[in-house]
């Protein structure tokens, strides 16, 4: 249970050394930290990887053409209505 709790308490500890150094002002700016540290062609590797492994491990999805077909429709009938109700901003048709 003492561990958890140390834990717990790890995290306040960090945050208040790092708020009294922000106060100063001086802090050097964050840059080259992660994956937005990344020059575009370094993000596009890991991406590509990143997809590759999930095709072969079976978690990507590609749709089908009828999937895409539904999709589609549904995004077309959705930006009609929205369309339609910018026009009549008085008529509420979902309450009908």
């Amino acid at each position: 249970m003492t561990s958890q709790l140390d834990q717990a308490d790890r995290p306040n500890q960090q945050h208040e050394q790092s708020g009294s150094q922000g106060q100063q002002g001086s802090a050097p700016p964050r840059t080259g930290r992660g994956f937005a540290g990344m020059d575009r062609e370094r993000q596009r590797e890991i991406a590509s990887q990143g997809g590759r492994a999930a095709h072969a491990s079976g978690n990507a999805h590609q749709f089908t053409s009828e999937e895409a077909r539904a999709a589609g429709s549904k995004r077309h009938a959705n930006r009609a209505a929205a369309a339609a109700q910018n026009r009549n901003p008085g008529s509420d048709s979902s309450l009908s």
